[in-house]
């Protein structure tokens, strides 16, 4: 029962992390600090990137209508959605080869609490200067249909980072790579909804096929946090899209900031003890 609840704590944490900008990961890392699970090791590493199945399907079922290419009545293919599909895989490349490469040696290195936290401030940082920075500029983007090729690669890189250190966030880094390029806010959130399909489909399914096997126990913790984690997601992404459409992501910058110092406190104080 003590299990459950964690595994349901997990899926409440990544469903609203994983859309908001203040790392989804990181945070995930940090509460296994805290809360264990009673699982092994090469079950914890694969949990952490599975899970994220059940967040990627409530993007799937909430946008719908707006990712789905193919119509029936006739049979068909609608064009600029389809063209939005090339251009979130052109993006999708950096991370994608870069992450299946050298996946090991980024997880070996970055994935601790300390990386986490400076990641977590320094993206703070950034989310606050931008949005200042560019407070008083046109925007250039705001829809997702004037993206360009360039665009999205650009995007793209942006997520690599996120790839490569924990604590950046995904969607965090695609935001501000969008809001970098002169993207609303809209349009970058929704294209950072959408870029995270094939991200995090393609790095869940490398994970199930290199590990191997579950227990039951584990069987039923990994569905009860991906359950958890869609239905929490849905609600995240409502607040956030309903959130931007009158505020900026400063918030967000100065929570990363501020999670960042207490994840350096509590380092501190643990290596202390």
């Amino acid at each position: 029962m003590l299990n459950l609840l964690k595994a349901i704590l997990f899926g409440i944490v990544e469903g609203i992390t994983e859309w908001l900008p203040i790392s989804s990961t990181g945070h995930m890392i940090l509460l296994d600090e805290l809360i264990k699970l009673q699982v092994s090791e090469a079950f914890m590493e694969m949990y952490l990137v599975v899970i994220q199945l059940g967040a990627i399907m409530a993007v799937v079922v909430l946008y719908w209508k707006d990712i789905f290419p193919f119509t029936f009545k006739p049979f068909g293919v609608q064009r600029q959605k389809m063209i939005m599909w090339f251009k979130i895989v052109f993006a999708s490349i950096p991370a994608g080869v870069i992450g299946i490469l050298f996946k090991s040696t980024f997880y070996k290195y970055f994935y601790n609490p300390v990386s986490v936290a400076l990641a977590l401030i320094i993206v703070g940082i950034l989310f606050i200067y931008l949005e200042n920075k560019n407070k008083d500029l046109k925007v250039q983007v705001d829809r997702i249909g004037k993206i360009t090729y360039k665009d999205a690669f650009i995007v793209g890189i942006f997520q690599l980072v996120a790839a490569i250190f924990p604590g950046t966030s995904r969607s965090g880094a695609t935001i501000l790579g969008g809001i970098y390029l002169g993207f609303d806010r809209k349009t970058a959130a929704e294209f950072t909804f959408f870029l995270a399909i094939p991200a995090m489909f393609g790095a869940s399914v490398l994970e199930l096929r290199n590990f191997g096997g579950f227990s039951l126990f584990e069987f039923f913790i990994l569905i009860v946090s991906m359950l958890v984690s869609y239905l929490t997601s849905v609600f995240a992404i409502r607040f956030l899209m309903n959130y931007i459409k009158k505020h900026d992501f400063k918030v967000f910058g100065w929570y990363r900031i501020g999670l960042g110092l207490l994840v350096l406190l509590f380092s501190v104080m643990s290596k202390a003890a």
